[in-house]
């Protein structure tokens, strides 16, 4: 059935009820509207007003359809009424009002990043250069579309007073060597804490320090010092390898002349001993038979004495006494030279000995 057919000439309601009647006065008062502003009056023939009312009923189905939006899984949507808030929608369906709410969609899981670069005064008023990242996300929506007209400027700055205040706490060694972690983890809660403050709606996920380095006018120089402070380093640790492996071998042999020492000790205190003993099994002897004993030390000394020269005493008949130079009898490397002087020697020799014997006897 027709939406305009009339129903017993009065109304222009449909008899199958599928239509709403709040709908039904809507219409009734668009077609009403249009009717005056084309000089209908309200009395015309119903036939005139019929495109009129087709035109109304595209229109409003045009708005039903354009109204309506999805929203994603990672966003939320804003709505707003004559440009206020109105309300905040999760992912989903909805539907609102055309020309009269406005939606606008944010992704509130998205990872953003914002690079910085600058010159910042440490505490000891050395200049350094610092790079870093910045990685947020949007937080709260309603703040970051509301509150603050541009909140990744107002993230810059804020990111920029949270650096110079850390660096200006800290002192340059620190900041371009190993203090990169740290000024990092101090310059994250700040930042948040700035942006909390400002209410842009902005949650800091990271803060990486990619670069810390000293202006490219001195940086020649402070390249030299890193790498002094490298060949301190290496020395250091070839310093601490040779002290590592000479010290063990030094131990070990003060152990081992220790050792050695201790036997060497040992062995002439028992030495003492047995030689005390012995003398005190001597004496016994000796009291008993002292004639022999003393010859018999007598002979064991000479033994022991004459055992270490090379030369060999010979007693004779009578007053005679001739010696044997060992040392010039032994044979020399090339034979003929060596026996030639051997005997040459040993005749000078018994000559020598001959001539203070018959000295002797002329006495």
């Amino acid at each position: 059935m027709a939406w305009n057919q009339p129903n017993n000439g009065n109304d222009n309601r449909p008899t199958n009820g599928q239509r709403p009647p709040e709908i039904d006065d809507f219409l009734k008062k668009i077609n009403q509207s249009f009717e005056r502003w084309f000089g209908g009056g309200g009395s015309g023939d119903s036939s005139d007003t019929t495109p009129l009312k087709i035109a109304a009923v595209v229109v409003v189905g045009l708005t039903v359809i354009t109204g309506f939006y999805r929203v994603e899984e990672a966003e939320e949507a804003v709505v707003l009424r004559f440009g206020k808030y109105h309300t905040t929608e999760t992912a989903g369906l909805h539907w609102a009002m055309p020309l009269v709410n406005e939606v606008k969609k944010v992704n509130i899981q998205k990872v953003e990043q914002i690079p910085l670069n600058a010159r910042m005064i440490t505490e000891d008023t050395n200049i350094v250069e610092i790079n870093l990242t910045v990685q947020y996300r949007i937080a709260q929506p309603v703040d970051y579309l509301l509150k603050v007209s541009e909140p990744e400027l107002s993230l810059l700055h804020a990111t920029e007073s949270a650096l110079r205040h850390v660096v200006g706490g800290s002192k340059m060694n620190q900041v371009l060597n190993e203090g990169r972690s740290t000024l990092a983890r101090d310059i994250k809660p700040r930042l948040q804490g700035y942006l909390n403050d400002y209410k842009t709606g902005l949650e800091i996920t990271g803060v990486n320090i990619l670069e810390a380095l000293p202006p490219k006018e001195v940086k020649s120089a402070f390249d030299d010092v890193i790498r002094a402070k490298e060949d301190k380093e290496r020395l250091k640790n070839q310093a601490e390898t040779y002290a590592n492996g000479i010290v063990p071998e030094a131990r070990g042999q003060a152990a081992r002349l220790l050792a050695e020492a201790n036997a060497y000790k040992q062995e002439v205190v028992d030495i003492a001993k047995g030689d005390a003993a012995r003398f005190n099994h001597l004496i016994v002897e000796y009291k008993k038979s002292p004639q022999v004993i003393r010859q018999r030390l007598y002979l064991e000394t000479m033994e022991s004495v004459l055992s270490k020269t090379n030369k060999i005493i010979v007693e004779g008949n009578g007053n005679n006494m001739f010696y044997l130079p060992l040392d010039k009898m032994m044979p020399a490397p090339v034979g003929g030279v060596a026996n030639s002087a051997n005997s040459e020697s040993l005749e000078q020799a018994n000559a020598r000995a001959n001539g203070r014997q018959g000295r002797g006897e002329g006495r």
